[in-house]
């Protein structure tokens, strides 16, 4: 009872498994606490458990279930470096969405899947606060946005072009620039390895597992 009222989750039963099972869920909070009323993943929490995760010797691989509306860019880039960095194969499972700086933590994973259903929103950073106006001010911003676009082309099928035409379309979005992509679309631009549920991840994880081994 007192991890369900710390963390929001419960025990896991006892399990023999080499497989760890990693969830981000919600908004992505970084260097600001969201309110209490917020669904958040904290950045401090995962990075430790990442580190645990590299070096446990009885953990094969890593299924990162996703659903989150995105959150701190800083933050979401370091969660997905250091999933891009693990020397243990990683696969990623967007279920019902994954947001802004979520696309990179979905394809900084080995093999990347997408539900049927699940949708992902590719649009250009934004700032919050207040912002000075100032050139400098916009020339940071612009390098932020380069940071998150090369990690993305880096990890994935997509082109950089093809990326930010996706990410500045206007149009689509009502109050916004950016495209919506539902399941097979994400995997039709190149920016998802495949659809698929957590049947064909597990299997997925698996059979990465083994290559693993026999190299």
């Amino acid at each position: 009872m007192a991890q369900l009222l710390e963390t929001g989750t419960t025990v896991p039963l006892p399990s023999t498994s080499d497989i760890h099972c990693l969830t981000i869920v919600g908004q992505i909070e970084g260097h600001l606490v969201l309110p209490p009323q917020n669904k958040t993943t904290k950045y401090e929490h995962l990075l430790p458990q990442l580190v645990a995760l590299e070096q446990h010797p009885e953990v094969k691989g890593v299924l990162v279930l996703l659903n989150t509306v995105g959150g701190d860019v800083e933050a979401g880039l370091a969660i997905a470096e250091m999933l891009a960095s693990l020397s243990k194969p990683t696969v990623s499972l967007v279920l019902g969405g994954g947001h802004s700086i979520g696309v990179p933590v979905a394809v900084g994973c080995n093999y990347s899947f997408i539900t049927e259903t699940a949708s992902m929103t590719i649009h250009p950073i934004r700032l919050t606060g207040q912002v000075i106006g100032v050139p400098q001010t916009w020339e940071y911003l612009e390098k932020m946005q380069d940071r998150v676009i090369k990690f993305v082309v880096r990890y994935s099928q997509i082109g950089e072009e093809r990326l930010r035409e996706l990410m500045f379309r206007s149009g689509e979005l009502a109050r916004d620039v950016g495209t919506v992509l539902v399941g097979r679309e994400a995997v039709k631009c190149g920016l998802i390895n495949e659809v698929g549920g957590v049947r064909e991840a597990l299997s997925k994880l698996r059979q990465l597992i083994s290559c693993q081994a026999r190299s």
